[in-house]
């Protein structure tokens, strides 16, 4: 169970998670799965010496040379770097291993005190990144070739976002995909931010901590504003979002201006992303009716009295400019969800814009069923059951609806209320 449940938070891109929920294992009892996954939590924490006790007690579990490479890696921490320098020269290149991870191992292992051989770092010739490659780079402080990253997968960046000996900007640029996908907090975003500005410096991310600094610290609100709109338009892609979380306190901070109405909405989205719901809803006799701000607040209220009319959907519907109406077809979805519009409504919405709200299927039962009988574990499972896309242009209204309205009615409401919000905002 541990470690089928290390290796789903590794896919998810959880490996401080995944490590530490390794660690309440103890070696002894480790079985060749959780064995595997407790190595590609350090190995995505780049975290090499902290597999050092798991390597040592079974050492003869495996042959491979990633296991060999550890082994050297290991003794040399345990022998003060000779013992183990003489083992990672034994190793040759292969499965998968090629000779700049055996330098990388071998600058790693150099660390550990006595072996005093300088190992220098080409990158040229170097195809390719893999997680075992960039953790090493990372953790000698040895920053890869952007280039090497261009094709690599996603879950580089959040080995970046939190390995401590990564130099400031690599963390920066891994956080600004990191943020966007929920692995690190605002808080800890700030934290960040608020070391590059320590630092001093120049260049894009100096001036975009500068600028968050203003944002939370400006003597007037229409600085800290123009301070929070200045973090907001360095964002491009998947960091947008990010920077939204970046700003989330910065802006539960401002007071409520209706001059600031157009940009109340981007507000609120800022500041529902870190779950400020009571801060954001202080903006509601701001935000523009149909506006995503407005949607998102209307899924977010504890209760509302009466229910959204057609023509306030069809408003938001009309100033949806996401691909096919996604954020459409999302808010109707929770709406339908959590109560705020009748059953045959929500149908006829569906069919006006064409999307499905509710195909049957085994899954649909299931975590229907769940709901009816009020089991709110077994609910909150098939809710992540239904949640495994690789991103919100993954989800479908249809399981969105039946997510909301599960946990819903078993008592998750102020769950159900966020994940109905956050779909309209990444829709």
């Amino acid at each position: 169970f541990v470690a089928l449940r290390a290796s789903l938070l590794l896919r998810m891109g959880e490996g401080d998670v995944a490590r530490a929920l390794v660690q309440d294992v103890d070696v002894a009892n480790y079985s060749p799965a959780l064995t595997q996954a407790a190595l590609d939590a350090y190995v995505a924490t780049a975290d090499f010496s902290g597999a050092c006790p798991m390597v040592l007690h079974h050492g003869g579990l495996r042959k491979d040379r990633q296991w060999q490479v550890l082994q050297g890696i290991c003794n040399a921490f345990a022998s003060g770097g000779t013992r183990g320098m003489a083992q990672l020269d034994q190793i040759t290149p292969g499965d998968g291993l090629e000779r700049i991870d055996m330098l990388l191992a071998q600058k790693y292992a150099g660390s550990a005190g006595r072996a005093q051989r300088a190992v220098t770092i080409e990158w040229d010739g170097v195809k390719g990144m893999t997680p075992w490659r960039y953790g090493l780079a990372l953790a000698v402080g040895n920053v890869p070739p952007s280039s090497l990253l261009n094709d690599a997968p996603l879950a580089l960046r959040y080995i970046a976002a939190t390995a401590p000996a990564a130099p400031l900007d690599v963390r920066a640029l891994g956080a600004g995909f990191a943020g966007a996908r929920g692995i690190l907090s605002s808080a800890a975003m700030v934290d960040l931010y608020g070391q590059i500005y320590a630092a001093g410096g120049t260049g894009d991310l100096a001036d975009r901590a500068t600028q968050l600094q203003a944002a939370y610290l400006a003597t007037s609100p229409s600085d800290r504003l123009l301070g929070i709109k200045q973090v907001w338009g360095g964002g491009k892609g998947p960091e947008a979002y990010s920077y939204r979380v970046l700003t989330a306190y910065a802006a539960a901070r401002l007071p409520v201006d209706a001059s600031w109405s157009s940009d109340s909405s981007d507000l609120v989205v800022s500041m529902l992303s870190a779950g400020l719901d009571a801060n954001a809803l202080r903006w509601g006799a701001v935000v523009p009716e149909g506006s995503d701000g407005w949607a998102m607040l209307v899924l977010v209220q504890p209760s509302r009295s009466p229910s959204i009319s057609n023509g306030l959907v069809d408003k938001f519907h009309d100033k949806d400019r996401s691909d096919n109406k996604r954020k459409t077809a999302f808010f109707v979805a929770g709406l339908a969800g959590l109560g705020l519009i009748p059953a045959n409504s929500a149908a006829d919405m569906a069919k006006q814009y064409d999307f499905t709200l509710d195909r049957p299927s085994r899954w649909t039962q299931l975590i229907d069923q769940a709901a009816v009988v009020g089991n709110p574990t077994l609910v909150s499972l098939l809710a992540a059951v239904g949640m495994q896309g690789a991103g919100w242009d993954k989800m479908t209204p249809r399981n969105l609806f039946h997510i909301v309205s599960a946990l819903n009615r078993v008592g998750l409401s102020a769950e159900a209320r966020m994940i109905a919000a956050e779909a309209v905002a990444r829709g």
